[in-house]
């Protein structure tokens, strides 16, 4: 078909593709036994059951296997588990069964996606009279009629079609079905009789339409356990919530509901509540205190503009709770939370918005640290941070009177995972931490643990560590993998070399707009030895130095580098810079080599004359890693 553009060929080239496939059914026969094999020897009908759900969704669909799981919970294939977190256990463990017989595959990382082939054997295993319609991105324009809702139907998903209106009037007698996916239509409208004859419902998702209303039909639903509101943009309002007692999950991210739906104090059956991102302005008083059976509950902003009130008192009551969001006015709010929790080591992953809203674009979200704290435009004061259970990533973002910062942090007995700090804005801080007699035990244990440290904006920032009246320096920040600056202004040395054995972790170092930094690694008086002497970073694979208009060194004049794992070497408006003292491997013939990992060294439109001056280790150097160059 190359160079074919008439699209009456093309359409009917397709019908014969379409025809072809046909001709060859006993060869699709013989796949799809192969792959009905697979399926058949799954260890259980729960399993077979999970993969069966995955052909609901439209060809190519990727999953996230969090999100996947989530639906598996919905349909009830993970009931008879106490928490979520056993919950999310077993559907990692079905995840991996389903991959190993190769039905379900990785994709890109951590998504999970069916094999289209394997998709047509899923439907096809259903086999008719089972109950199944699915008809997923078909650009269908409308739903089927009536006739085309059998009266035994179980499960339905249009998924992914055209389908902007429901007829009026159009009622299907589907009492025993109990799963309908209408989610990522233009959908706008539901007719009030729509769901008068699915007395059976269980699992209702309209995710990403655009319905502005339900219909009050929705109202009748008692064995609906999860409604999917998900990305309804224009849903405003919905039905009384006061009869779906048997509602488990009730998600409206990203809807733009204004007030609490009613009755939603009854749903004591419920263990998911999303509402991130809503038009709410509060949570009544006496509607969480209801809800003793959430597992999960995100309560932000109100898209992104202030925080949702709501009384602390009563979430602290939800001792079940696994899952939580939310945001704490002040400090003092954040302690009182902190203080009725006994301890946060039953929390699968949280996130805590201590202060305001702030702005994310230099937010730090990395899925594999899932319990998160954020302090926003607090004035910390003689105020300690208290670190809680299982803490995993700490960001202090313009906050007032904090000198320094890892000082005010306590830990609590079992807050000993903490891997990613980032202090931004915070014009009062000059030292990250402050070694002294009054250093305290508590906050060194923060310091062992972490592995990334990211400091942007801080402009009275003189050093990372101040050490005053400490004879022998404890051994702080022995785990850090990344160290990354940007627009520290008044800094001039990046790592004291007094401290210089507790970096030998170090994998990158990036400084970015530092405009007073004049070294990487400050010099010392023996400096003036005339003999070279060495700086190793045994593991460091990544050294970006950007916009340094005062760098003039890396290191001692006499000092070398030895970097042997180092792999890219990035500098940009540096100016002043003439040496890199990068140590390099040496041949038995005594000439250097490059080092074995490097990729490249990448430098921004040095001029001719800049890099002929720019000096190495040996004076073959140059010639040798000429081959890596790269001027971007």
């Amino acid at each position: 078909m190359k160079g074919v553009d008439d699209i009456k060929v093309w359409r009917n080239a397709l019908t014969e593709l379409q025809e072809c496939v046909k001709s060859v059914k006993g060869s699709e026969d013989e796949i799809f036994m192969r792959l009905k094999f697979s399926f058949d020897r799954l260890p259980n009908e729960k399993i077979k059951n999970c993969f069966l759900y995955c052909s609901l969704f439209h060809e190519d669909y990727l999953f996230k296997r969090e999100e996947l799981i989530e639906g598996w919970i919905d349909e009830g294939l993970m009931d008879g588990l106490r928490s979520r977190e056993a919950a999310y256990d077993r559907g990692h463990a079905f995840l991996d069964v389903l991959e190993k017989n190769s039905l379900l595959e990785r994709h890109l990382g951590r998504a999970i996606k069916m094999h289209d082939v394997v998709r047509d054997m899923a439907i096809r295993s259903i086999g008719p009279g089972v109950g199944y319609m699915v008809k997923t991105g078909m650009k269908l324009i409308e739903v089927p009629n009536e006739h085309g809702w059998a009266r035994d139907l179980k499960k339905v998903s249009l998924m992914a079609n055209d389908i902007a209106k429901i007829p009026v009037g159009l009622t299907p007698k589907c009492p025993t079905l109990s799963t309908l996916i209408l989610s990522d239509n233009p959908l706008t409208e539901i007719p009030k009789s729509f769901f008068e004859d699915m007395s059976g419902l269980k699992v209702l998702d309209l995710s990403g339409t655009h319905v502005e209303a339900l219909p009050s039909s929705t109202s009748k639903l008692k064995y609906l356990s999860a409604l999917r509101l998900r990305g309804c943009e224009r849903l405003k309002c919905l039905p009384s919530l006061e009869k779906l007692v048997a509602l488990k999950k009730l998600d409206l991210r990203w809807a733009s509901i204004e007030v609490v739906p009613q009755g939603m104090e009854m749903l004591t059956s419920l263990e998911y509540l999303d509402l991130i991102w809503t038009n709410l302005k509060e949570i009544p008083t006496g509607i969480l205190s209801k809800l003793s059976s959430l597992q999960y509950l995100v309560v932000t902003s109100e898209r992104g503009i202030h925080s949702v009130k709501i009384n602390l008192e009563e979430v602290a009551r939800l001792r079940k709770l696994e899952i939580l969001e939310c945001n704490f006015g002040d400090m003092q709010d954040f302690n009182y939370l902190l203080k009725e929790f006994e301890n946060f080591q039953s929390f699968i992953a949280y996130q805590l918005l201590v202060g305001t809203e702030m702005d994310h674009n230099k937010d730090i979200h990395n899925p594999n640290y899932k319990c998160r704290l954020i302090i926003s435009e607090c004035d910390i004061g003689e105020e300690c941070i208290v670190l809680p259970d299982k803490l995993q990533q700490l960001r202090i973002h313009k906050c007032k009177n904090i000198r320094s910062c890892l000082n005010k942090t306590v830990l609590s007995e079992n807050a000993t995972e903490l891997g990613v700090c980032v202090i931004s804005d915070c014009e009062e801080t000059e030292y990250v931490v402050e070694l002294d007699s009054s250093f305290s035990s508590s906050c060194k244990p923060v310091l062992d643990k972490l592995e990334q440290l990211r400091l942007w904006d801080l402009p009275r920032l003189w050093a990372l560590v101040r050490m005053e009246g400490v004879a022998t320096p404890p051994r702080v920040f022995s785990n850090l993998r990344i160290l990354h600056l940007e627009g520290c202004s008044g800094m001039r040395k990046l790592l004291p070399l007094e401290l210089l054995q507790a970096f030998q972790n170090l994998e990158v170092i990036e400084v970015d707009s530092c405009e007073q930094m004049e070294e990487i690694i400050a010099s010392s008086d023996s400096d003036a030895s005339s003999d070279k002497f060495s700086f190793t970073f045994p593991k460091l694979e990544r050294l970006q130095l950007w916009r340094l208009p005062q760098l003039k060194s890396i290191c001692s004049a006499k000092g070398v580098m030895v970097c042997d794992f180092i792999v890219q070497i990035s500098i940009k408006e540096c100016p002043e810079l003439k040496r890199i003292p990068v140590q390099l491997p040496m041949l038995d013939n005594g000439q250097p080599s490059p080092p074995p990992h490097l990729t490249g060294i990448w430098i921004n439109r040095p001029s001719k004359e800049w890099w002929e001056s720019l000096e190495w280790d040996h004076p073959n150097a140059k010639n040798i890693l000429q081959p890596f160059l790269i001027i971007f």
